[in-house]
């Protein structure tokens, strides 16, 4: 993944979507040789030169002032996933491989937190890395996803099922939204780690063999990943509509534990119980705390 390319591609898509009337800007004439904002107009708006401005669209980020972009920020009427993301390309541009590199996260969760786990019994619960990959659940949250575990890849991985397994649209009730939500995490962990190579080789094969991962990747959208609602129609209990929340790791940098749970005395926590009794008929392999089989 070049951070050149991605900054590039990151700023023309972000200017091309935005029209001189949504900017505040007089609009002479119908005919526009561009989709949204010229150069010069986000130049403008930023207060930068025509050529300095086009020469961070060109992907030169390196040694930019934080007044800069944040003045692209607002230019460009950046949310808050993409104001994170422009900070994070300037960061990484122009840092050589061999420093920018990730080190490897942790493969396995600490004691500690497999506890955590065990201890959760009413709420399916996971913890996973930047990558979406699932490192470890409770019995419910292995349940939860258990759809995730037919396909014999392991670590299970969010994208990789949302993408490849053609169970997912059935599995998501809104599939485009959870798609589109996968792919905006996955290009906003690039913009942090862009010569993480188990994130290259994850996108590589997304896009290899999916032409939706392909369609979405090229939008160059992000989205901040941190608690919300999810529609599942599970194959045992049926619909559940589910409030989750994200805690971080301090301990374990890019782990992150995702609970879910449901309204009280709702038809989702009824369900939720006779998932609890399905998955305690599952094998030892299932059991609260366990593992992803390696």
């Amino acid at each position: 993944m070049d951070n050149r390319d991605e900054v590039r591609d990151f700023l023309a898509s972000r200017r091309a979507r935005i029209t001189p009337q949504q900017a505040g800007l007089p609009s002479y004439g119908t005919y526009r040789r561009v989709a949204g904002l010229r150069r010069e107009e986000v130049a403008m708006l930023a207060g930068v030169s025509v050529d300095y401005y086009t020469r961070l669209e060109r992907g030169n980020l390196g040694g930019v002032s934080e007044s800069v972009l944040d003045a692209l920020c607002n230019a460009l009427q950046l949310d808050e996933a993409e104001r994170i993301h422009l900070h994070d390309l300037a960061r990484t541009a122009g840092a050589r491989p061999s420093r920018a590199r990730r080190r490897p996260g942790p493969t396995e969760v600490r004691p500690s937190v497999r506890a955590m786990l065990d201890a959760m019994t009413g709420a399916p619960a996971v913890v996973r890395n930047d990558r979406l990959d699932i490192l470890a659940t409770n019995a419910l949250g292995r349940a939860l996803y258990s759809e995730l575990y037919r396909d014999p890849v392991r670590p299970a991985n969010h994208a990789r099922f949302a993408f490849l397994d053609p169970r997912a649209k059935d599995f998501w009730i809104d599939w485009e939204r959870a798609a589109n939500d996968t792919v905006g995490v996955l290009r906003a962990e690039a913009g942090r780690h862009p010569y993480d190579r188990s994130l290259s080789d994850l996108v590589g094969e997304l896009s290899t063999r999916s032409e939706d991962f392909r369609t979405r990747w090229a939008a160059h959208n992000v989205h901040l990943h941190r608690g919300g609602t999810k529609l599942i129609n599970h194959p045992v209990v049926g619909r559940l509509e589910l409030m989750y929340d994200m805690l971080q790791l301090p301990a374990d940098t890019g782990l992150t534990m995702l609970v879910y749970t449901a309204e009280k005395d709702s038809p989702t926590a009824d369900a939720l119980q006779v998932l609890a009794s399905w998955a305690a008929t599952t094998s030892s392999a299932d059991a609260p705390g366990a593992t992803l089989p390696r």
